[in-house]
């Protein structure tokens, strides 16, 4: 009976830890996906924000604190210096309510 359970435990061990570690990747590849879509939607609306209020030639106070988060949520996701210089040439408008 011991034999049995032990080629059991053998044969059923290394399958469920190769599912487990599939498993994990495939969550990995997913949160990658993820992140990316999340920092690239990021992108596109401090890109839009920006063009917008530098024709305008005013921030709101709302406006910048919003684009503060997003900066730092899309720094936070990998995302490149470009958009740090948005966020500089929006910090220098003029703030109105």
């Amino acid at each position: 009976m011991k034999e049995i359970l032990l080629e059991t435990y053998t044969i059923i061990l290394p399958i469920l830890l190769g599912y487990i570690v599939w498993l994990l990747k495939r969550q990995k590849r997913d949160r990658d996906a993820n992140s990316k879509g999340t920092m690239l939607l990021l992108r596109v609306q401090l890109i839009e924000y920006h063009e917008e209020w530098m024709a305008r030639g005013y921030v709101t106070k709302h406006g910048i604190q919003n684009f503060i988060e997003m900066y730092e949520a899309y720094h936070s996701l990998g995302g490149n210096g470009m958009v740090t210089h948005l966020l500089e040439e929006v910090e220098e408008l003029p703030i109105k309510n």
